[in-house]
Formats: structure tokens, C-alpha cells, sequence
């Protein structure tokens, strides 16, 4: 008897973590203007999103160093139209270089999951680099065909000084 307690809680915790996936999922199809200026001016202000295709290339005059979207390494989203037990996440690789320093890789996640080690903001230079966005969304064939296709919105702003606390 104990058994079947354990084995229907755990039936209601899939189901209603399944509901709260498709409340999630229903936000991130929000259609989002991107504006011609978005796109083509690199020298924008802190907190505008800055958009690349996969495997472009800028360079920030801004911030004096070069900005690369590799691509992404990995992408465990959910599919449209497919109930998950987990949202998943994007991975994007962004390789950053200040006129005077050494290129360095970002891997950048659609979402904060310390555990998994996911990130969605990374340091560098003093700046911090956040992904905002991530398209297209896969669909229930996988995400093979979205190889190339992938376009990434990043936000930089000045790196927050860590906080120091003592016991």
C-alpha cells in the first residue's frame, strides 16, 4: 500500500511539473521585433540586446574587442509540440578578444542551472556578457536541421564586483 502512495505522488509531481513546462514554453514563443539597428549597428547602449547568426563575427568599438558566435554545443530544449520533464537548455559558444588580450570561449546558456554547471552570463574584461535569447526553437524532428541556422541575443554590461561575505 505504501508503494502505490509513493507511486502516485510521484505521478502528480511529473504532471504538474509538466503544466508549469507549458506556461514556460508558451512565454518563449512571445514574438520579438528585431529592428534593422539591432542587427547592423554593433555600438549600441549597455543594456540593448546585440544579435549574431551563427559564426558571425564583430567587432564592439565600444568595448574595443572582437565578438564571435561560434555556434551552439548544445541544445536539450524541449520541442515544440513535445511534453518534457525538463524545459532543457541552449548552450552557445561565444569566443570574446580585447585588442589586447588572448581569445576566450564563453559558453553561454539559455538558463541558470548551477548544478549542470549552465551559465547564462560569464565575465571577461571586466564586462559581463548575459544570452538573452536564442533561435529558432526545435522542432519535434530535432535539432540536426537547426545546425547554422541558430541566431543568439547577448546583453553587455560592466562585470559586478563579487561580494565578499565572511563567516
Amino acid at each position: 500500500m505504501f508503494h502505490k502512495a509513493i507511486i502516485l505522488s510521484l505521478g502528480v509531481l511529473a504532471l504538474t511539473g509538466c503544466d508549469a513546462q507549458k506556461k514556460v514554453k508558451t512565454d518563449t514563443k512571445t514574438p520579438v521585433k528585431i529592428s534593422q539597428t539591432d542587427m547592423t549597428n554593433p555600438t549600441q547602449s549597455q543594456n540593448e540586446i546585440i544579435y549574431f547568426n551563427e559564426g558571425e563575427n564583430k567587432f564592439l568599438e565600444k568595448y574595443k574587442m572582437n565578438v564571435t558566435f561560434k555556434g551552439i554545443s548544445e541544445d536539450s530544449r524541449c520541442p515544440e509540440g513535445v511534453n518534457c520533464i525538463w524545459a532543457g537548455v541552449a548552450v552557445a559558444q561565444v569566443e570574446v578578444m580585447g585588442i589586447a588580450t588572448r581569445p576566450m570561449i564563453l559558453n553561454l546558456a539559455s538558463m541558470d542551472f548551477p548544478a549542470k554547471n549552465y551559465h547564462q552570463s560569464a565575465g571577461f574584461n571586466g564586462l559581463q556578457f548575459t544570452l538573452q535569447e536564442v533561435t529558432p526553437y526545435p522542432k519535434s524532428e530535432g535539432t540536426k536541421a537547426l545546425a547554422g541556422k541558430y541566431k543568439i541575443g547577448i546583453t553587455i554590461g560592466k562585470a559586478e564586483a563579487p561580494s565578499s561575505t565572511t563567516k
